[in-house]
């Protein structure tokens, strides 16, 4: 059986079948959710120690590891990065395909 093989758009999201909005909205979550646990993993924090850093519980420092993306919003993420010390900056560029 041959594999049939598709050049990605770049946002995995999207290429999953979620709509635009929605594929950009989970990769910018994905994102910084990715930067969290790494800034965890770096300074060596147990869930309890990072919950406290990020002002959370430690059953939400638990799905954040565990990439529970739907429970986290991208103001909540960036929060969690701001009791952390990091300072988060956003840039936007208008889309290709705009109608």
């Amino acid at each position: 059986m041959a594999m049939r093989v598709r050049r990605s758009s770049g946002n995995v999201f999207r290429d999953l079948g979620f709509s635009d909005d929605e594929a950009e909205n989970l990769r910018v979550r994905s994102d910084l959710m990715i930067r969290l646990s790494k800034l965890i993993e770096e300074r060596g924090l147990t869930q309890a120690r990072a919950a406290k850093l990020l002002g959370v519980t430690q059953p939400r420092i638990s799905d954040l590891m565990r990439g529970k993306i739907q429970l986290f919003s991208v103001d909540s993420l960036i929060e969690m990065l701001g009791h952390a010390g990091a300072h988060v900056s956003l840039v936007v560029k208008q889309r290709r395909h705009v109608a």
